[in-house]
């Protein structure tokens, strides 16, 4: 049987985001400047891949699931990284008196920051998926988590990052804690998505994450040619 979990991209397009989701034929999307993932039912079909290619556009590079499938062959595979979901049933969070939340306003020093950290995609309206937190200190953003995919019942927290200066000083595992107390005061449970080489993987079980499945993120370059 199933879990919401298993494509966790359409059942937050399908639920809770529902008001963000671009849509053409059974695939959906965020906005090119929210996030770069796509998803669909199943796995792809013929029609599917027709779909994502008139949602992109040739030679638009998107985030897409493979299942089982490959691509049709003119479609150019860019990157396959291998990655690890984590289920936070375990962990129930702690509020941070020194967490402020993030707003618009912020999502300049959110930018940067993410562009030295490199903690996965953040873009300009990353923020509007759920709520972010962060940790100033002079007034200069040096850590920062918040919350990405939303199935139903579930949230995930990404964007996890630290400014290099900042740490070894416990501000990834406060924010992570932070938000997941959030999540939890709203009933719902917190889950992470890391690539498997990702090092701070040990600090994620340390608080009580647990390797759910092993998954793929996929990198594919839409034909300059296409027929839809």
């Amino acid at each position: 049987m199933s879990h919401i979990l298993d494509n966790p991209v359409w059942e937050s397009l399908s639920g809770p985001h529902a008001s963000f989701a671009e849509r053409r034929g059974g695939v959906a999307r965020y906005p090119v400047d929210m996030s770069p993932f796509l998803a669909m039912a199943g796995d792809p079909t013929a029609d599917d891949w027709d779909a994502i290619a008139a949602l992109a556009g040739p030679g638009t590079i998107v985030a897409a699931p493979l299942g089982r499938s490959q691509p049709p062959p003119a479609w150019e595979i860019v990157q396959v990284v291998p990655g690890v979901q984590l289920s936070g049933e375990a962990v129930w969070g702690e509020p941070d008196a020194e967490a402020v939340r993030l707003t618009a306003a912020d999502v300049p020093d959110m930018l940067d920051l993410t562009a030295h950290t490199q903690p996965g995609p953040f873009l300009p309206r990353t923020i509007e998926m759920g709520d972010y937190l962060g940790i100033r200190r002079n007034g200069a953003l040096v850590a920062m988590a918040g919350e990405r995919l939303h199935p139903p019942g579930w949230t995930e927290i990404s964007a996890v990052c630290t400014d290099p200066a900042h740490r070894g000083q416990g501000l990834a595992t406060r924010l992570i804690l932070a938000v997941a107390a959030g999540i939890r005061s709203r009933g719902e449970t917190p889950f992470l998505h890391a690539a498997a080489h990702n090092p701070a993987i040990p600090l994620y079980e340390s608080l009580g994450f647990t390797l759910r499945r092993h998954t793929t993120f996929n990198a594919l370059r839409v034909p300059h040619l296409t027929q839809t």
